[in-house]
C-alpha cells in the first residue's frame, strides 16, 4: 500500500505545477517537438523528470528516503516508466497514439 502512496505521488508531482496554467500551456511543457501533441515518448521523458530530480545518488532506484513521505518501498526508473506508460494509455482517450491538451489535463480512468 506505501508503495502505490508513493507512486500515485510520484505520477502527480508533475500535475501539481500544472495548477496554475491553461491545458494549452501545460501541453506545451510536454511537447518537445512542437507539433501540438503529446506522444507516449514525449510524456515519459516529461514526467520522468521528477523521479530524476528524487533519485540524488542516481541510481536509477527511489529508496525509501528518496520518495515523498521518506517511506515506501523502493521503485526502479523502469517501474515508474512502465507505470507512466499504463496512465499514458489511459489518458489517450481517443486511441490515437498521442494526447491533446483536454486529455492531458483530464484525470485517467479506471
Amino acid at each position: 500500500m506505501a508503495r502505490r502512496a508513493a507512486l500515485a505521488a510520484l505520477l502527480l508531482l508533475p500535475l501539481w505545477a500544472h495548477a496554475q496554467g491553461t491545458p494549452a500551456e501545460y501541453l506545451r511543457e510536454f511537447d518537445t517537438d512542437g507539433d501540438g501533441r503529446v506522444s507516449e515518448a514525449e510524456y515519459v521523458a516529461h514526467m520522468s523528470e521528477g523521479f530524476h530530480r528524487l533519485d540524488r545518488n542516481g541510481d536509477g532506484v527511489l529508496e525509501a528516503d528518496e520518495l515523498p513521505g521518506g517511506h515506501g518501498k523502493p521503485i526502479t526508473l523502469q517501474q515508474y516508466q512502465d507505470n507512466l506508460r499504463r496512465q499514458f494509455h489511459k489518458l489517450d482517450r481517443n486511441h490515437d497514439g498521442y494526447l491533446d491538451a483536454q486529455e492531458l489535463v483530464q484525470p485517467p480512468q479506471g
